[in-house]
């Protein structure tokens, strides 16, 4: 059974930092990139940051660059994203997203953390 479980999230006041978690399962971890999504209310789902299946490579939105950073641990099956000088346009659901190297197709998602920024 796939699963990602997404934690780490919380209220911040701005300036603060967070850091995500998102433990997987259920799948070979290090065959897939993995990816952070985030959707405000009333705004579509946007890609924050992703990171290949071997950690070599990663981009960003141009939102968050310099500010946020993703990272993986192949040996836990775990990726974070680690988020400083938060900003209140950050607040959103934050997802985590699995797609498969040879197979795009191939996709997963957890079902969210709720990050909050505010004084």
């Amino acid at each position: 059974q796939v699963q990602l479980m997404e934690s780490g999230g919380g209220l911040v006041q701005p300036g603060g930092s967070l850091r995500l978690s998102c433990a997987a399962s259920g799948f070979t971890f290090s065959m897939y990139a993995m990816s952070w999504y985030r959707q405000a209310p009333g705004k579509e789902r946007e890609l924050v940051a992703t990171i290949t299946s071997a950690g070599g490579s990663t981009n960003y939105a141009d939102s968050v660059k310099g500010r946020f950073t993703i990272s993986r641990d192949n040996g836990k099956n775990t990726v974070f994203l680690l988020m400083n000088s938060l900003k209140p346009e950050d607040t959103a659901l934050y997802y985590c997203n699995a797609r498969n190297l040879y197979m795009p197709e191939i996709t997963y998602w957890g079902q969210g953390t709720q990050v909050t920024v505010s004084s």
